[in-house]
């Protein structure tokens, strides 16, 4: 992809993150662990960790910078004495042993505070036999890159896969036989720097990626280390029997994706419905699936627009159309023989729950319980008094405009309902802890709306 010099790529790391999990999405089947470069990598690595429902780890190395040019690399370090370095390069700015070593020293304690303060007492994240996406928020020399790939092969990976958003033209030739394979979304002819690429290029702090990894490891089986028990509810389920699979749903005369994941002998199933400008691919949606997974549920995240909708904004915003594709998803699931029978939930967020309260109403006593993260339910108001499944409005404390929509569509709705306020939390739940919230309020609601009879209508359920 050619582009003018100075025109970002990336709005952020964030959005890099996400672009690239779908980059990476087929290798969700290999069972991978994620592993950050931090700092920059690891906001980047979070976004695909969580994709990809996959372990996120992190590995320390340290640019090993030229002595009286410290931004020019001419090797580097890695956990476990791994040493790269430039031959070529040292040698034609005459550095001598003692003037390489006086850095390598000097790195290799800032590389011991880091490993400390980001993993604490915890282990590494087994890598043995296992593939590893090796990822950082973009290469420029590709030596810290190289040394972190040395350390996996030390530690026994069977695959690594080095993937990044953005690069130069020759970064794959860089490596060779270091890794296994090389993803790079875009290497512009015009690349200089990698900050350069984006909208948006702070600098993350020891602190951000801390509160990333400390997410992720409590945030169900996108984080454990391999072997780990996930977290277990309903009894508990077996992640190495979860079956996922990539479907098609016939809508409107096409298609649009979708993945579904059941664990063994399933309560229910549970759809979710994107917000504007999302997909299947939310990284906070497939978070919440993993943890009803967790608690026995079976999750179906699909896009709610083809392609060619989605270059048209105003479908986004059209609730009738998108409330029409969770119905035809619903009708779809119940033609599939391992789907049919299974009681019925939908998940919706933003724009996406003001369809999945149409598609409720629209469909009846078919539905058997709603769950609204961050939701519009307005957007629903001519059909609120239709819906009989029990709705629980899960708001952010501090999302005070939606928070004050949600309480008016509360006042509104005649099934039993529910408000939950998550303390703290924002419109998007992007606060430490307050997603593990929404998934455990969700999770409760589901399993005991969809395992027995519906209360009776028109009350509000007790807190």
């Amino acid at each position: 992809m050619l582009l003018d010099a100075g025109v970002a790529l990336f709005r952020d790391r964030e959005d890099a993150g996400r672009r690239l999990a779908e980059r990476l999405a087929p290798l969700r089947g290999d069972d991978p662990v994620v592993v950050g470069l931090p700092r920059g990598g690891v906001p980047v690595a979070f976004e695909v960790a969580t994709a990809l429902g996959a372990p996120l780890d992190v590995l320390v190395v340290r640019k090993l910078g030229v002595p009286v040019q410290p931004e020019l690399a001419m090797g580097a370090i890695g956990e476990e004495g791994v040493l790269v370095l430039n031959a070529e390069l040292v040698g034609a700015l005459g550095l001598d042993r003692e003037q390489v070593e006086a850095v390598v020293t000097r790195e290799e304690a800032e590389l011991e505070r880091r490993v400390n303060l980001y993993r604490g007492e915890r282990a590494p994240v087994p890598v043995h036999d296992r593939t590893v996406i090796l990822i950082d928020d973009g290469i420029a020399t590709g030596s810290t890159a190289l040394a972190a790939a040395r350390v996996l092969r030390e530690r026994g990976a069977k695959r690594v896969v080095l993937a990044v958003p953005v690069g130069p033209p020759d970064a794959a030739r860089r490596f060779g036989s270091a890794v296994d394979d090389f993803v790079c979304l875009e290497a512009p002819e015009w690349f200089f720097a990698v900050g350069g690429c984006y909208e948006r290029f702070g600098q993350t702090t020891d602190e951000e990626v801390r509160e990333l990894l400390e997410r992720a490891h409590a945030g169900g089986p996108a984080a454990g280390a391999a072997g780990a028990d996930p977290p277990r509810a309903n009894g508990g389920v077996d992640w190495a029997r979860v079956t996922h699979r990539e479907v098609a749903i016939p809508v409107d005369g096409a298609e649009v994706p979708g993945d579904l994941r059941l664990p063994p002998a399933p309560s229910g199933l549970v759809i979710f419905a994107h917000g504007s400008g999302s997909s299947r691919l939310s990284p906070r949606n497939v978070q919440v699936a993993a943890a009803l997974t967790a608690a026995g549920l079976g999750t179906l995240l699909f896009d709610l627009l083809t392609e060619a909708e989605e270059a048209d904004r105003r479908n986004v915003f059209d609730i009738p159309l998108l409330a029409g594709r969770l119905v035809a998803a619903t009708r779809w699931a119940g033609g599939e023989a391992d789907l049919s029978g299974l009681p019925v939930g939908y998940f919706g967020a933003s724009t996406g729950a003001a369809a999945a309260l149409c598609a409720a109403a629209d469909l009846g006593d078919s539905i058997r319980a709603v769950v609204s993260r961050g939701g519009r339910p307005d957007l629903a108001a001519p059909r609120l008094g239709d819906v009989t499944a029990p709705t629980l409005l899960i708001v952010g404390g501090n999302d005070e405009v939606v928070l004050e929509l949600n309480e008016q569509a509360l006042a509104e709705l005649h099934c039993p309902r529910q408000l939950a306020v998550v303390p703290g939390a924002t419109h998007l739940f992007e606060e430490p802890g307050t997603l593990e919230e929404v998934a455990g309020l969700a999770g409760r609601w589901f399993t005991a709306h969809l395992v027995r009879p519906n209360p009776t209508p028109d009350q509000e359920e007790p807190s």
